[in-house]
């Protein structure tokens, strides 16, 4: 495995670009140690937890740590398998195969990451199967090829099972072939030391927030799908470094991003209202 310090190319669907430095990462319990295994054992990981809790970070953090490049690939209801492995496309008159971003992940031995994979389709996810197992292999059928996965190669997954339905369930068949860890929100302690940083307040801001996100949270299952996320904690504290009033980026970060509800506006409204 890879040692720690060394810069990877995070991968976008133009062009690799180098990273710059180091990506935040506050560990929250043994994820960095055991992704680290994972990888050296040629495993594949599934991440697991609600949205904005840190999995995208924690994802580039790894890439920089294992000095490898980055690829990563928002699914959606539209992505199809040759949107992931490749096309034959028409260019200068001429027909040429032209990769998709997971052949490319393959081919560079790079950390792949599929964000939110349940909302890919179906038969789209059964592409990934090969490569999950000990085959480590990329089908490209209509190419007459089959990619060998490089030992550098990782494959990672990530879902929030709380938007979880009976049409969007991961299948056993693709879930038993990863290692999974767990995301949760951090600590109050650590969540306000990781909002201060990445929002540029002080820690007594900071440790508002995180008492705000904290009651959001609360009311998960009783008018609200999800409580406000770190990131959105995060984007409120920045408004405020900016020199927005609180009360005013939290109505705009946190509150309106929660809800159209107007009753739920409403008590998002007063839980701000009261820390602030």
């Amino acid at each position: 495995m890879n040692g720690p310090g060394r810069h990877p190319r995070a991968t976008s669907a133009a062009e690799p670009r180098e990273t710059a430095a180091e990506p935040y990462y506050q560990p929250l319990a043994d994820e960095v140690a055991l992704f680290g295994a994972a990888h050296a054992a040629r495993v594949p990981v599934l991440l697991k937890g609600p949205t904005g809790c840190g999995k995208t970070r924690f994802v580039e953090y790894m890439a920089w740590r294992l000095a490898r490049p980055l690829v990563t690939v928002a699914c959606h209801d539209d992505l199809t398998a040759s949107d992931l492995v490749g096309r034959y496309l028409v260019v200068n008159q001429e027909t040429v195969w032209v990769d998709g971003p997971l052949a490319r992940a393959v081919r560079a031995g790079a950390l792949c990451y599929l964000d939110e994979i349940v909302e890919a389709r179906k038969d789209t996810t059964v592409v990934i199967h090969p490569l999950a197992d000990a085959r480590r292999i990329l089908p490209m059928e209509k190419r007459g090829e089959q990619l060998a996965a490089p030992d550098e190669f990782m494959l990672i997954l990530s879902y929030n099972p709380g938007y979880q339905s009976v049409l969007k369930e991961m299948k056993a068949s693709t879930r038993q072939r990863f290692v999974a860890i767990e995301f949760g929100y951090p600590s109050p302690e650590l969540e306000a030391r990781i909002v201060a940083h990445e929002g540029g307040v002080d820690d007594a801001t900071a440790e508002r927030l995180v008492r705000l996100g904290g009651m959001t949270r609360n009311l998960k299952g009783n008018g609200l799908d999800e409580g406000a996320s770190t990131r959105l904690l995060v984007h409120a504290a920045k408004l405020i470094a900016l020199g927005v009033a609180p009360r005013v980026a939290c109505e705009g970060a946190i509150t309106q991003a929660l809800s159209d509800d107007a009753d739920m506006l409403a008590a998002v409204g007063e839980l701000a209202r009261a820390v602030f």
